[in-house]
């Protein structure tokens, strides 16, 4: 932790001190039952959430108490997608089911009420990377080096030929019954075409292949019902339209943002090309929240621009991020921080502005006259928001893979140091205390001695 505290204060890093009042989560609960790397949290209701990760391993645990419910083996390698299957609106008897997919080329369907394995296929030629749900067909498709469709009843429904060595890195549904499948630095538009009266059999369908991204892509997401956002490698950032698969805005680079640059200055990169990869995508209604390497950047989806920017959020990629209430954002990393930030119209237009030499449509190649006008025709050019840090949550020893949000019960991150976190609101777990120790004196009458 003293080697922590020192990396930060040495880091171009914004720090916090000790006392951190807008930071609810003052309590913290460690639970530990893995062996290896925990890459996975997925909730399963108000009260309850799966982890699995590198040792093959699934656990269920209680989110209030952080006690654990349940242990599933079944896997020999690594886990590589988790992901929950509810049951049918008209079915009577609800059963909570997960999927869970390994390296060891199995998916596992499992009663999260009882633990039990309720089938396994294994039929697989690759590995699969990913899972994704279509509840209103009641199907899921698995994503290797091809793309499969199955039942309930894990019947192959179709499939499609081999894609690529790479393989389906994600998967997302779209309107029509159609998917989305990133494919290396393609993406590939599938429809699926359900049994009719004139033919009983499903197919997939490759409809459309879209090729404007230069590089891997690594998040592929549904930011509302009308478009969807892709990020690579290389801090490319694209959002589409969702029905007609049109690119609706494009932002390609990740520039420094220096208002220093010399008119005739060739714009740097300010980071190493891995240090602009974009992990992972968050959004609302106004906003698409996007993890760049180190940094966190608020994309205005009206305006078509970022709004605010923290260039280093954390000392190294940040890996996800969420969208809280009240304006706040919360992220983790591979430093092995999670951070806190919100959302706030700067006070004076004096402050830093957002460039616009971060997301130039296309802007390769030197900076124009209207890109390198003073600083304050780009301040009346911007909106004034910045995100600044209100709480950091130190607990774990190694990289913080990812983290659920529980509204009544707290955070909860995992990381490669096998554990698992639980974030507790320490005044309102005061206050459940409080109240259960008053309900216990009144049950042993002992209420009218101790008042």
């Amino acid at each position: 932790k003293y080697l922590a505290y020192e990396k930060q204060v040495k880091s171009p890093l914004q720090t916090i001190g000790e006392e951190q009042t807008q930071n609810p989560y003052t309590e913290l609960l460690v639970l530990k039952a893995h062996h290896d790397i925990v890459r996975f949290l997925v909730q399963l209701d108000e009260y309850r959430f799966a982890s699995a990760g590198d040792d093959g391993i699934v656990v269920v645990w209680n989110a209030q108490t952080g006690e654990k419910l349940l242990e599933l083996n079944g896997h020999t390698q690594k886990i590589t997608a988790i992901i929950t299957f509810p049951s049918l609106e008209v079915c009577e008897e609800k059963t909570q089911l997960i999927l869970t997919a390994s390296a060891d080329r199995t998916v596992i369907v499992w009663d999260c009420d009882t633990g039990r394995q309720v089938q396994k296929v294994s039929c697989f030629q690759s590995t699969v990377k990913c899972l994704i749900v279509l509840q209103r067909l009641d199907i899921w498709l698995s994503g290797g080096n091809d793309l499969c469709v199955w039942n309930r009843k894990l019947d192959l429904l179709c499939k499609t030929s081999h894609l690529s060595d790479t393989g389906i890195s994600a998967l997302i549904e779209i309107p029509k019954n159609c998917v989305v499948a990133a494919v290396g630095k393609e993406l590939i538009i599938f429809r699926l075409v359900t049994p009719t009266g004139e033919s009983l059999e499903w197919d997939i369908l490759e409809i459309k292949r879209l090729l404007d991204h230069q590089d891997n892509i690594l998040s592929l997401v549904n930011v509302n019902d009308l478009s969807f956002v892709t990020g690579s490698h290389v801090g490319e950032m694209i959002i589409w339209n969702i029905l007609d698969w049109t690119v609706q805005a494009r932002e390609c680079n990740f520039w420094d943002p220096s208002p220093q640059l010399d008119t005739q200055q060739e714009i740097k990169l300010c980071q190493k090309p891995n240090d602009i990869s974009i992990h992972h995508f968050t959004w609302d209604e106004e906003n698409v929240f996007a993890a760049v390497g180190r940094g966190l950047y608020v994309y205005n989806l009206q305006m078509k621009r970022v709004i605010a920017c923290q260039k280093t959020a954390h000392d190294s990629s940040v890996l996800h991020i969420a969208k809280l209430p009240n304006r706040q954002l919360i992220s983790c990393s591979e430093d092995g921080s999670v951070r806190i930030w919100e959302l706030r119209e700067k006070q004076q237009l004096a402050a830093e502005p957002v460039p616009t030499g971060f997301f130039n449509m296309w802007g390769f190649g030197r900076v124009n006259k209207q890109a390198s006008q003073p600083v304050k025709k780009q301040q009346e050019n911007a909106t004034p928001c910045s995100l600044e840090l209100i709480g950091d949550l130190i607990g774990h020893s190694s990289s913080v893979e990812m983290f659920l949000y529980f509204e009544d019960h707290g955070v909860v991150t995992c990381s490669a140091d096998h554990l698992i976190i639980l974030w507790k609101n320490g005044e309102r777990e005061s206050g459940l205390r409080s109240l259960k120790l008053f309900q216990k004196l009144e049950e042993n009458g002992d209420l009218h001695l101790a008042v």
